[in-house]
C-alpha cells in the first residue's frame, strides 16, 4: 500500500517543481494557525484529533454526504481538540481545499497525507494547516525525514511523525520529531491491532507528545491509551460513518470520561 500511496504522489511533486522552477510556488497563508501541540495539552488526556474522512482503501466509501464545513462545524461542537483532514486525492478522496473550507472553525488542523517533497511542505504552508503527516515509511533514510522536519519549522508547521515499530520510532527521534503518531495499522494487510500503541508505549519520553491513531471506537481504549501515556487519539473511520460526527464524538468522550471516574 505504501507503494501505491508513494507512487500516487509523483504527479502532484512534478507539478509543484514546475511551479518552483517558474518561481510560482504558492505564497504562505498570512492567517492565525492555532497550535497544534499546545491544543492537545489544553485538552489533555486523552485529547481527540477527529478526522475528516470520505473514503479510504480499506473501507471503500464512507462519507460522501457531509461536506467539510459541515463536519468541521460538527466537530468543533462534540469536542474536538484538533482537526486531521485527509488530502490524499486517489485513495481517500481528500482534497487540498477542504483545510480552506475547514478553517473557520479555529480548530487547529492536521494535514493527512503521504508527503514526500520538502516542496509538499511549502504548499501546506499555503493553507490554514498547523501540522502535517510526514510518515517514516514512505522515506529511504532520516536525511530525507530531517529535511522534511526542517521545512516545516521553517514555515512554523509542527511535523507527526508517524511510526509503526522500534525502528521507524528511531528514525523519528534520529530526525528531530517532538510529536509522535502510532499507527496501529498494518498497511499491508489493513488490520488494525492496538497492541502496537502499546507495545511502543514503554518508549515514550517526557518530552514528546504521542498520538495513537487507527482502529479506535470505543471509550475503554480511549481511557486505556490515555493510561499507557498517550497524549491524544485520531479517530476517523468510527466518527465519520455516522449520520452526525460531532454527536458520536461527544457520546464517545463521554463516556470515556464518566467511567473514568467511576474507577
Amino acid at each position: 500500500m505504501l507503494e501505491r500511496f508513494r507512487a500516487a504522489q509523483a504527479g502532484a511533486i512534478a507539478r509543484l517543481h514546475r511551479l518552483a522552477r517558474a518561481g510560482r510556488l504558492p505564497q504562505p497563508w498570512r492567517g492565525n494557525r492555532p497550535g497544534f501541540s499546545a491544543a492537545l495539552r489544553a485538552a489533555g488526556a486523552p485529547a481527540v484529533i477527529a478526522e475528516y474522512k470520505r473514503a479510504s482503501p480499506s473501507r471503500g466509501v464512507i462519507n460522501l454526504e457531509l461536506t467539510p464545513a459541515d463536519v468541521a462545524r460538527m466537530y468543533a461542537e462534540g469536542g474536538a481538540a484538533a482537526f486531521s483532514v485527509l488530502t490524499e486525492e486517489a485513495h481517500f478522496q481528500g482534497e487540498l481545499r477542504f483545510l480552506d473550507e475547514m478553517a473557520f472553525a479555529g480548530k487547529p488542523m492536521l494535514r493527512k497525507d503521504f508527503l514526500l517533497d520538502p516542496l509538499q511542505v511549502v504548499e501546506t504552508a499555503a493553507t490554514p494547516a498547523s501540522a502535517l503527516l510526514v510518515i517514516m515509511r514512505m522515506f529511504d533514510g532520516a536525511e530525507e525525514v530531517r529535511a522534511m522536519l526542517t521545512a516545516a519549522r521553517e514555515f512554523g508547521l509542527e511535523a507527526v511523525c508517524e511510526v509503526f515499530d522500534e525502528s521507524d520510532l528511531d528514525v523519528a527521534r534520529w530526525a528531530g520529531a517532538e510529536i509522535i503518531q502510532v499507527n496501529n495499522r498494518d498497511l499491508d494487510r489493513l488490520t488494525t491491532d492496538l497492541g502496537t500503541s502499546r507495545r511502543l508505549a514503554a518508549q515514550k519520553r517526557p518530552d514528546e507528545l504521542w498520538i495513537s491513531a487507527s482502529g479506535l471506537d470505543a471509550p475503554e481504549q480511549l481511557r486505556e491509551l490515555a493510561g499507557l501515556g498517550y497524549d491524544a487519539v485520531l479517530i476517523g473511520t468510527s466518527l465519520m460513518g455516522t449520520p452526525d460526527p460531532g454527536a458520536a464524538l461527544k457520546k464517545l468522550t463521554a463516556v470515556a470520561k464518566e467511567r473514568s471516574k467511576t474507577q
